[in-house]
């Protein structure tokens, strides 16, 4: 193997959005850094069945909803 082309792992603590950490390896960061998620898989309606509220931030979702009114019914 080459030497001094493989990314430096290190061990991180993640924070998910319920408060709930845990410890890994990582090659973001430095070592012991916390990285804090903004979403995760409990959150995110990809991963819950599209439980989750849709925000309409600068009215996109809106603007859509109305363009395609006709049409979505």
């Amino acid at each position: 193997m080459k030497k001094d082309i493989h990314p430096d792992y290190h061990m991180i603590k993640v924070v998910m959005t319920d408060g709930t950490e845990f410890t890994t390896r990582s090659t973001w960061g430095e070592e012991g850094q916390t990285m804090q998620l903004d979403i995760d898989p409990k959150t995110h309606p990809a991963w819950t069945g599209g439980t989750g509220q849709l925000m309409d931030r600068g009215g996109r979702v809106s603007r859509f909803k109305d363009k395609y009114k006709g049409i979505l019914g």
